[in-house]
């Protein structure tokens, strides 16, 4: 995996490591919205709210426009597609080892009480 496509990964995943940060990406789900409204739902210092969504925008999940004295944030969907891209990797991974492994729990449970030949 080259540099930038493992530094971009990190970000996104350390981003969406915090429940506020996921929290405010869901808000944006809906659309954009103010530092302000994004912040509401939590109980926490402005400087705080204001650390969350710089990680939020280091990692490329959002954006942020001046509008006039507001900040409006946006989602950005390119990193978490990058993200889904990535897992979806090992997902197959686990899909055929959990396909291996229900193959091996039939066998044993086939060994141990084989059918009646008598019917």
């Amino acid at each position: 995996m080259a540099k930038q496509a493992a530094a971009t990964l990190d970000g996104c995943f350390h981003a969406l490591a915090h429940p506020v940060r996921r929290g405010m990406l869901e808000h944006l789900e809906r659309g954009p919205a103010t530092v302000g409204t994004l912040a509401k739902p939590f109980d926490l210092a402005s400087p705080t709210i204001s650390k969350h969504l710089r990680v939020l925008e280091n990692a490329g999940l959002v954006v942020r426009e001046r509008v006039g004295r507001e900040h409006l944030m946006s989602i950005q969907a390119a990193p978490l597609l990058d993200a889904t891209s990535w897992l979806s990797h090992y997902s197959r991974f686990w899909h055929d080892r959990l396909d291996a492994l229900d193959e091996l729990l039939a066998s044993l449970d086939n060994a141990r009480h084989p059918k009646d030949s008598m019917g």
